[in-house]
C-alpha cells in the first residue's frame, strides 16, 4: 500500500516504505531461516523484527521490497527451491572472499 507499481496499488503517501516490519507468515519465515537470516523457531513479531533488520541492511528505504518474490519460492509449486539456495549460497561465498559480507557456509 506504500507503493505504486505492478504488486501494491498505492494509497498509502504517508507512511515511508522504510518504517515498513517485513510480514513472516510460514513460507517467508521457512526462506528466511535457510537463508540464514533467521535462527527463530516461530514466525512472530521478534523474528518479523530480526528479518526486517537483515533485510534493512540490505536496502534501508524499503526493506519489506523482497516479500512478494521470496514468499513466491514457498509458494509456487514450480518454484526450485534447491536452484534458489544454491545460488544464494554461491553470491554469498563470492561476497565473502571479496571481504563484504560473512559466509553461513561454503557452497557444495
Amino acid at each position: 500500500m506504500v507503493r505504486s507499481d505492478e504488486v501494491d496499488p498505492g494509497g498509502w503517501e504517508n507512511v515511508p516504505a522504510s518504517n515498513l516490519i517485513v510480514p513472516v507468515d510460514t513460507h517467508m519465515h521457512k526462506i528466511c531461516h535457510l537463508l540464514g537470516l533467521t535462527a527463530r523457531k516461530h514466525a512472530d513479531m521478534g523474528t518479523a523484527t530480526e528479518i526486517t533488520k537483515a533485510f534493512r541492511s540490505i536496502a534501508p528505504a524499503d526493506p519489506v521490497r523482497y516479500d512478494f518474490s521470496l514468499t513466491r519460492l514457498g509458494i509456487r509449486k514450480d518454484a526450485d527451491m534447491a536452484a534458489f539456495m544454491k545460488q544464494f549460497k554461491e553470491i554469498s561465498f563470492e561476497r565473502f572472499e571479496e571481504g563484504m559480507v560473512e559466509p553461513k557456509s561454503k557452497p557444495v
